[in-house]
């Protein structure tokens, strides 16, 4: 342990530049304008692995898909097979100006590494890596990895990827790097995640735009309308009041006030919503949230009825639930409440399944002592996940056999998807530490 722990403590700077530069990278896959980054990225990313003495190469499920990385490294004869799951494709980075340094130039304040895509989930490709520098020849299993390149986007061909690359991916053991930890100094094991829908809900009253003043008061106008439907979705405590969404018990686990208020970013006043604990709100409950509206912006608005208001609705759907019943559910309640006989359509965007993933097994008790040796101690916490990582399901499904590990570099005060993005780097010591100790664990079993 203590010459593996001293192998890892070396691996910066050298480490710690890869990582930068694959921050620089701005592998933006929602922007059509940078796809050539992305492709920079999946090259940055084999180039890495290779290095490592991985067979690496980039795939795509057919041509103009994003690009992802497979590829392999034998261990010993019979040695048990692991993949290693990571994503290179970053968030957008949106206004710049809310950012404290560049976000794609990689800077370090104090203990973080700032910048887009710093932790999520390039820290997660960085601690694979890391993990097999401190190993060196003593590798005691078969790696494989699958490093995606569309997971900001909804993994839309990984299903086509992993029939077509079955064989190659198939593992007895599948560690997903993107996930976090409960807090600096406790580690933690995602076991469930929340799933979701998002669903465009467009309301039309008129035709066409007409005089506020000649027809006000007698024709609801468009976003009137929008809003009155919007509010049918809460109860008056902020629950959601769609009939028919499932709800599942939580992990008893302590999060108190002082910290939720501070880690979530909550303005003073801001009382919290819904009914329950704060982890089964958190984890376990459905949440229903507003993330986007077309309408006419405030500035340069005209004395006009609107004819026509659009929203997107994201729901978070509790382990138990599947997509198919959310959006009937959701559909059924938008229809019973549409006001005023506003002509209503409603569009799925895209969803992803819930997952409860198995706390026990030779896998599971691999991870749970390693990362408590990386920790000096600490026992990690099994955590659930409000948000959602949908492609785990596909994993699943295509590899029922394997183990399913949810790991990562994160922690409360990531900023994962915001400004100021920060890789905590003493933790991501330890999350390399706690995977190379992974590995030799898992060459045990």
């Amino acid at each position: 342990m203590s010459d593996l722990k001293n192998r890892v403590h070396d691996l910066p700077p050298a480490l710690l530049g890869d990582l930068e530069a694959l921050v620089r990278i701005q592998s933006v896959s929602a922007d059509p304008e940078r796809r050539d980054q992305v492709e920079e990225s999946a090259r940055k990313t084999a180039q890495l692995l290779t290095a490592e003495g991985v067979r690496a190469e980039i795939v795509r499920a057919r041509d103009g898909a994003p690009p992802a990385v497979i590829g392999e490294r034998k261990g010993p004869e019979g040695a048990p097979v692991v993949l290693l799951y990571a994503h290179h494709d970053v968030q957008p980075e949106n206004d710049p100006a809310d950012w404290d340094s560049p976000p794609f130039e990689p800077t370090v304040r104090g203990p973080r590494l700032y910048g887009r895509g710093a932790a999520d989930d390039k820290a997660g490709i960085a601690a694979h890596v890391g993990a097999l520098r401190a190993l060196g020849d003593d590798l005691p299993v078969t790696v494989r990895f699958f490093i995606e390149g569309e997971e900001e986007v909804a993994s839309a061909t990984l299903p086509e990827l992993l029939r077509q690359y079955r064989d190659q991916l198939a593992a007895d053991v599948i560690v997903i790097a993107d996930s976090g930890n409960w807090d600096i100094g406790v580690p933690a094991l995602t076991t469930s995640l929340r799933g979701l829908i998002r669903v465009d809900v467009e309301v039309r009253t008129l035709t066409h735009a007409v005089h506020s003043g000649m027809w006000g008061g007698l024709v609801p106008d468009a976003i009137m309308a929008l809003t009155k439907l919007l509010a049918t979705l809460w109860t008056e405590d902020g629950s959601p009041a769609v009939e028919g969404l499932v709800s599942a018990p939580a992990a008893d686990v302590d999060y108190p006030t002082e910290r939720l208020r501070a880690e979530s970013g909550a303005a003073p006043g801001t009382r919290w919503i819904g009914t329950g604990s704060v982890v089964e709100r958190l984890w376990s409950r459905p949440a229903i949230t507003v993330t986007g509206l077309d309408a006419p912006k405030v500035a340069g608005a005209s004395n006009t009825l609107v004819p026509v208001a659009r929203a997107r609705i994201t729901i978070r759907l509790a382990p138990g639930d599947t997509s198919a019943n959310a959006i009937t559910r959701l559909t059924e309640h938008l229809d019973k409440h549409v006001p005023w006989g506003a002509q209503l359509t409603a569009t799925v965007a895209d969803s992803g399944e819930p997952t409860v993933l198995p706390t026990t097994g030779a896998a599971y008790d691999a991870a749970r002592s390693a990362f408590a040796e990386a920790w000096d101690g600490v026992t990690p916490v099994d955590m659930g996940v409000g948000g959602s990582i949908p492609f785990i399901a596909e994993f699943q499904e295509m590899f029922p056999g394997a183990s399913i590990l949810v790991t990562g570099v994160e922690d409360p005060d990531t900023r994962a998807h915001g400004p100021n993005e920060g890789l905590h780097l003493p933790e991501f010591e330890r999350v390399v530490l706690a995977e190379a100790l992974l590995l030799q664990r898992l060459g045990r079993v």
